[in-house]
C-alpha cells in the first residue's frame, strides 16, 4: 500500500496548502504492518515530532508536519484508502476483556450462590454441637438451636436466589456496553460475538467494505 501526498490532484491524498509541495510525501505500509513515511524531495520539508526526516517509520500517534504549518492526520490519510486496520486491531482488547468479564461474573456469582445455599444447612449442626457442650440441656439454648435450624436454611435459599437473580442483570449490562464498543470502526455496525480472530480472517467489513486487515 502506497499513498502519495501533496498539492497536485493526481495524489492519493490531496493537501490544499501553499507550503505543501505538489508531490510532497509518500506513506506506505511495510510487510509486518509498519508505516513508513518518505519525503519526496519537497521544498519545505517533512517533519515527524518536529524533527525533519527523509524516511522514517511512524505510528498514527506521531505528529507529522508538512512544510511550515500543515499537520498531517495519519489516521485520515489511511482512511482515504479505506484502511481501518489500526482501529480494527484495537477491537481485540475489547473482545478479550468482554469474554474475561463474562466468565468472571458467571463464576463469581455461581460460587456465592452455592455458598449461600449450602452454608446455612451446615450451620445448625455446628450450633447444635456448640450449644450441646455449653448449655447442657438448657431449654433456652435448645430453643435457639431449633430456631436457627429452621430459619438458617430458609435464609440461605433466599440469599442464594437473590444472588442468582443478579447474574442476568450483570450480564445484560456487560452485553449492552459490548454492543456499543465492538463495532466496525467505519460504519458502526455491531460485529456480534464472533471472536476477533474470526473477523480478522474476513479482512473487511461485510457492510461497508472497510479494510480491517491489509495484505502485505
Amino acid at each position: 500500500m502506497r499513498i502519495k501526498i501533496g498539492k497536485a490532484n493526481d495524489n492519493d491524498y490531496v493537501v490544499n496548502n501553499p507550503y505543501v509541495s505538489r508531490h510532497h510525501a509518500q506513506l506506505s505500509r511495510e510487510p509486518g504492518g509498519c508505516l513508513l513515511l518518505e519525503d519526496l524531495d519537497s521544498a519545505n520539508g517533512t517533519f515527524v515530532n518536529e524533527i525533519q526526516i527523509m524516511k522514517k517509520r511512524i505510528t498514527p500517534t506521531d505528529t507529522v508536519r508538512l512544510g511550515g504549518a500543515f499537520i498531517l492526520n495519519i489516521s485520515e490519510v489511511l482512511k482515504s484508502r479505506n484502511d481501518y486496520s489500526n482501529e480494527f486491531a484495537a477491537l481485540k482488547v475489547i473482545y478479550d476483556t468482554y469474554i474475561e468479564q463474562k466468565i468472571k461474573i458467571q463464576s463469581s456469582n455461581q460460587f456465592k450462590t452455592r455458598l449461600f445455599q449450602s452454608l446455612p444447612f451446615a450451620l445448625p449442626g455446628v450450633i447444635g454441637v456448640v450449644f450441646g457442650f455449653m448449655g447442657k440441656g438448657s431449654s433456652t439454648l435448645l430453643g435457639i438451636s431449633l430456631f436457627v435450624a429452621v430459619c438458617a436454611p430458609t435464609m440461605g435459599i433466599y440469599l442464594g436466589a437473590k444472588q442468582s437473580a443478579k447474574i442476568p442483570r450483570q450480564l445484560q449490562d456487560l452485553a449492552n456496553q459490548f454492543k456499543i464498543d465492538y463495532v466496525c470502526p467505519k460504519c458502526g455496525t455491531f460485529l456480534g460475538e464472533l471472536p476477533w480472530e474470526s473477523l480478522a480472517n474476513k479482512k473487511q467489513c461485510p457492510s461497508c467494505k472497510a479494510k480491517w486487515v491489509i495484505d502485505e
